[in-house]
């Protein structure tokens, strides 16, 4: 009998190390994901300043070297590393979507993370007009996911929650906003919250923010806006910024869409046989549309759309249609880039010239915010995701039903132009086509 029970107390003590041991190597993958996320923000921001610095001092430089650096890019993208094209949101939900055993690693892995840091960061520093905020969820699904070979076998937890989890904390450190990092799990990558992956997410989402809290400091991304007063008269902008911003953002989606498809003609012919010239063309476009905007086409446009919310700068009327372009053409470019920060900078500029066209000078700032979730709701059709990353980004509780109101107009309005931009592409990658 006393043998019995000490058997059972000893195998109750190693069940209990392995779960504890289980926690630690997720908390570690966390802290590893914050890590990472944090060290990928600073080596864009840097790339970003190195092309500032290159264009202001000889303009012409970015027609030369756009195009090289865009073809080597897509050179090592289609030779090594075909799952670290485009933004990297697609693959992660085509690697949620996917079957529990077919392999993955085309989609998410160690080997693709570390070539999405280093070629986004590339093509940044060359001008193209990109974000990290998507990547950053690619990459902290692979560092999650990795990290369970390291589990003790008694230790179950279905690698989908790691991912999950991964991309979730990816958002959430790259933009410094916790709960949209939840939702953005929720509404964008799972479109479902099952129980057991609730821990395992959240636990990740503040680790990954611990790290980077400690390293940058608990910062807010685009800093407290003035905002002034938020009442009844902000319904008439937001039923404006709403519907503009999903028109504007269905059609963005739509050519996103519609070139991934394929569409027959000499253009998509081109493009299919010959993909390094046709990289060479957008970069070349990409590059005319920095020259004419002195450099605000480029880059992700945090600058100046940090300067619009505080009222800091004097935005020309025709900024948000060059960046519109320059994301379009960097994207379909194929070199490896987000959307989210363009997407976001675009909104700004497209609610600074709304508010100088009906004559809101009261609410510039707020019509600015109002349309960066708008038209990055009208992009992603993720409303609640949208709204709540830039109330946490601005740290404008005091706009949460404003916001929330703009986002689902735009919503609403993309959908009758463009399918779920995300959703569509993921089955794409779930099928193996590169786009």
């Amino acid at each position: 009998m006393f043998s019995q029970l000490k058997k059972i107390v000893s195998s109750i003590q190693l069940s209990d190390v392995h779960a504890w041991l289980g926690r630690f190597i997720i908390w570690s993958a966390a802290a590893a994901t914050g890590l990472v996320i944090v060290l990928f923000a600073k080596a864009t921001e840097k790339a970003i300043s190195f092309f500032e610095g290159i264009q202001s001092e000889i303009w012409w430089v970015p027609i030369l070297m756009m195009p090289v650096v865009g073809i080597f890019i897509i050179w090592v993208t289609r030779t090594w590393f075909k799952g670290a094209s485009g933004s990297g949101i697609p693959q992660t939900m085509a690697a949620l979507n996917h079957d529990e055993h077919q392999p993955i690693s085309h989609l998410i892995s160690i080997k693709i993370a570390i070539a999405k840091f280093f070629l986004v960061t590339l093509g940044l520093a060359a001008g193209f007009s990109a974000g990290r905020e998507g990547p950053s969820v690619q990459v902290g699904a692979s560092i999650m996911h990795s990290f369970r070979r390291f589990l003790p076998a008694s230790f179950t937890i279905d690698p989908k929650h790691l991912i999950l989890a991964g991309g979730a904390a990816g958002i959430s450190a790259a933009f410094n906003t916790p709960l949209a990092g939840i939702i953005f799990a929720i509404e964008e990558l799972s479109r479902k919250f099952e129980q057991k992956t609730n821990g395992v997410m959240i636990t990740a989402i503040v680790l990954a923010g611990l790290v980077s809290i400690s390293i940058q400091g608990n910062y807010t991304y685009f800093g407290h806006l003035n905002v002034g007063i938020i009442n009844k008269d902000i319904l008439l902008p937001v039923l404006i910024c709403g519907l503009v911003c999903g028109v504007t953002g269905g059609i963005f989606s739509k050519v996103l869409i519609e070139f991934s498809d394929n569409l027959p003609g000499k253009v998509t012919t081109f493009r299919t046989n010959h993909p390094y010239y046709w990289t060479g063309f957008c970069a070349l476009l990409v590059a005319g549309l920095g020259i004419v905007s002195h450099g605000a086409a480029n880059g992700s446009g945090y600058s100046l759309t940090k300067a619009m919310l505080h009222g800091s700068i004097d935005e020309t009327w025709y900024y948000p249609v060059v960046k519109y372009l320059a994301t379009i053409f960097t994207y379909l470019s194929g070199i490896p880039g987000g959307i989210f920060a363009p997407a976001l900078s675009i909104g700004a500029g497209i609610g600074y010239d709304l508010a100088s066209i009906f004559h809101y000078d009261g609410m510039v700032i707020a019509m600015t915010a109002l349309c960066m979730a708008g038209f990055l709701a009208g992009v992603t059709q993720a409303p609640i995701t949208s709204f709540i990353i830039v109330m946490e980004m601005i740290d404008g509780h005091e706009m949460v039903i404003s916001l929330m109101a703009v986002s689902l107009i735009a919503t609403a309005t993309s959908r009758v132009y463009s399918r779920p931009l995300y959703a569509v592409l993921s089955t794409k990658f779930a099928k193996g086509v590169q786009t």
